[in-house]
C-alpha cells in the first residue's frame, strides 16, 4: 500500500490535474484560473508556430533517427565478429551516449564556434572554408542534427550489435553450403531476423528524439525558429509567456503524437513475429 499511494501522490494525480489544467486559462504567476473547455487545443492547431515546430520537430526525428540507425548498423556489422580491440573499441564509441546531453550540448556549442571553434580551427588548418555552424540559418539546424548523430549512434549500434549476435551461426553454416550470395546472404537472412530488435531500436530512438529539448536548448536556444521544437516551444509558452494551461495543452498534443508513433511500430513488429512465427 505505501508505494502505490506514492506512485498516485507522484504520477497519477499530477497528471490528472495537468488534464484539468489544458481546459483552462491557468498562468504561471496567478493561482486562480477558470475553465475554458477545448481553447487551449483550438489554439494550439491554429498556432502558426506550433506548426511550424510540428514540422521541424518531424524532419529532426526523420533525419536524426534514419542516420543514426544506418551508421549504427553499420558499425555493428564491422564489429560482429571478435577480435582482440573489440571491447576496447565499443567502450570508444559508447562514450558518448552515457554523457550527458545538456553538457555535450555545451561543449559542441564551444566546438561549433565560427571564431574560435575547434572545428573551425581544424579546417582552417586543410585550407577549407570555415562555416559559421550556429549562426547560419541554413547550418543551425544540421548542426544540431549533427551532434544528436554524434551522441545516438552508439545506442543503434549497440541494439543493431546485440541483434546481428542473436543469429544463429548455423543458419550462415545452411547459407554457405547453398552457396548463396553475401547479397542474398545479408538481405534474406541478416535484415530479416534483425528487424524486430530494429523495430524497437527506432521505437525508442524516436520516441526520445519527439522530445528533443536538451541539445536545443544550449547551443542555439529556444528561441531560435530554425531550430525550435516542439518541447522548445513549450517551454517558450510556460517559462516566458507564462501561459501554463495553453502549455499544458501543447504538452498533451505531443503526448498523443508519441503514443500515436509507438502503437504504429509496436504494430509493425506483432506483424514481423507473425512472419516468424509462421514461417
Amino acid at each position: 500500500a505505501p508505494p502505490l499511494v506514492l506512485l498516485i501522490a507522484m504520477n497519477i494525480f499530477p497528471l490528472l490535474y495537468s488534464i484539468a489544467l489544458s481546459f483552462s486559462n491557468a498562468d504561471l504567476v496567478g493561482s486562480e484560473w477558470d475553465w475554458v473547455g477545448v481553447l487551449n487545443y483550438t489554439f494550439v492547431f491554429k498556432f502558426a508556430k506550433y506548426a511550424q515546430a510540428l514540422r521541424t520537430t518531424a524532419l529532426f526525428v526523420f533525419l536524426a533517427v534514419a542516420i543514426e540507425l544506418m551508421l549504427g548498423f553499420a558499425l555493428a556489422y564491422a564489429l560482429r565478429d571478435r577480435f582482440r580491440l573489440k571491447p576496447v573499441l565499443l567502450t570508444v564509441l559508447l562514450v558518448p551516449m552515457m554523457l550527458p546531453q545538456a553538457v555535450m550540448g555545451l561543449f559542441w556549442k564551444l566546438i561549433l564556434n565560427g571564431n574560435y571553434g575547434a572545428l573551425n580551427q581544424l579546417l582552417a588548418a586543410l585550407g577549407l572554408p570555415q562555416p559559421q555552424w550556429i549562426t547560419d540559418p541554413d547550418l543551425k539546424f544540421l548542426s544540431i542534427v549533427m551532434v544528436d548523430v554524434w551522441m545516438w549512434t552508439p545506442f543503434m549500434m549497440l541494439i543493431s550489435l546485440a541483434a546481428l549476435q542473436a543469429i544463429p551461426s548455423y543458419i550462415y553454416e545452411a547459407a554457405a553450403i547453398d552457396r548463396a550470395s553475401p547479397w542474398r546472404v545479408f538481405r534474406r537472412i541478416t535484415l530479416p531476423m534483425c528487424a524486430p530488435l530494429l523495430g524497437l531500436a527506432v521505437l525508442l530512438r524516436a520516441t526520445d528524439a519527439l522530445k528533443q529539448f536538451d541539445l536545443i536548448m544550449a547551443i542555439t536556444g529556444p528561441n531560435d525558429r530554425a531550430t525550435q521544437t516542439l518541447s522548445a516551444l513549450l517551454y517558450q509558452v510556460v517559462f516566458r509567456d507564462g501561459k501554463v494551461g495553453l502549455g499544458t495543452a501543447y504538452s498533451y498534443v505531443i503526448l498523443v503524437l508519441v503514443i500515436a508513433l509507438a502503437s504504429v511500430f509496436l504494430r509493425y513488429m506483432a506483424r514481423l513475429q507473425q512472419r516468424e512465427g509462421a514461417a
